[in-house]
């Protein structure tokens, strides 16, 4: 797997639209944590409301759990000898620049990467930049953004041009980005249940890749309507290109764990391909 899709995937099991019980989400991700697919992070996703009913089924002896937590309540203990927390998101809901200012102060002795969600509107990119800010005056407490790609409803999924204004704000400000929601295919597809409109994963992997190369939103957004090119477009990326690429999108959320390996091998992305 090569290095602009290899730990891309994180476990988000428990939440929607697979939403599995605790049993079932750990029993799966034991799994693939045998298989060691390189395209996994092998990291579980957990909201703090939830901290409870996880620590209570790790099993003593078996490597430590690393865990990335979804900060909807109390900030568990960030280590002990069945678990690791590697990093925290923050969704925000409701609230512009000030529930940013007021996150960043509140997480700031949290000593993991902190991912804050800012809220969608015209506060968004000036959100980014309160981040950036905060990243230069305490680079011992790194911490980035998070963006939402999709939901349980067709106002939760962001136009393309949306994206790439997010994507090019945080790479122009030098601001690494984790998303989340609805990114369950390659490319881009309506699903035929809903009628909603997704992003593929690929896509927002080439638009970020165009994005450290110094293009504009505009530009960025195309990427996001760009279908069958798209995987010839990221076997061409430089290697240094690539690198950058994931030093910005650290990794995203997936509810579905075999889904994304399936479509990086149909696409013809999967091992040895790059």
């Amino acid at each position: 797997m090569a290095p602009v899709l290899a730990g891309l995937v994180d476990d988000a099991g428990l939440f929607p639209p697979t939403a599995l019980p605790m049993d079932a989400a750990l029993a799966r991700h034991r799994r693939d944590l045998a298989a060691a697919h390189p395209m996994l992070t092998h990291r579980f996703l957990c909201p703090a409301s939830r901290w409870d009913e996880l620590a209570g089924r790790l099993r003593p002896g078996e490597e430590r759990l690393r865990v990335g937590v979804i900060l909807d309540g109390v900030l568990p203990p960030l280590e002990s000898d069945r678990h690791v927390v590697e990093l925290v998101e923050v969704p925000l809901g409701m609230g512009g620049r000030a529930a940013v200012a007021a996150v960043l102060q509140r997480t700031a002795d949290v000593p993991v990467p902190v991912f804050v969600e800012p809220v969608r509107g015209p506060d968004q990119v000036a959100a980014i930049g309160q981040i950036a800010e905060w990243r230069e005056r305490d680079a011992a407490a790194p911490r980035g953004a998070k963006v939402r790609c999709g939901g349980l409803r067709a106002g939760a999924f962001p136009a393309g041009t949306e994206l790439a204004a997010f994507v090019t704000a945080c790479a122009g400000l030098g601001v690494p980005f984790k998303a989340t929601a609805g990114l369950h295919r390659a490319l881009p597809y309506v699903d035929a249940a809903t009628g909603f409109r997704h992003h593929g994963f690929l896509n927002l992997v080439l638009a970020t890749a165009r994005a450290v190369q110094g293009e504009g939103p505009e530009e960025v957004a195309k990427c996001f309507a760009e279908g069958a090119d798209v995987p010839a477009a990221l076997a061409a990326l430089p290697a240094d290109v690539a690198e950058r690429t994931r030093a910005l999108l650290v990794s995203y959320g997936s509810c579905s764990t075999d889904e994304p390996v399936e479509q990086v091998a149909r696409y013809g992305l999967a091992k040895g391909a790059l």
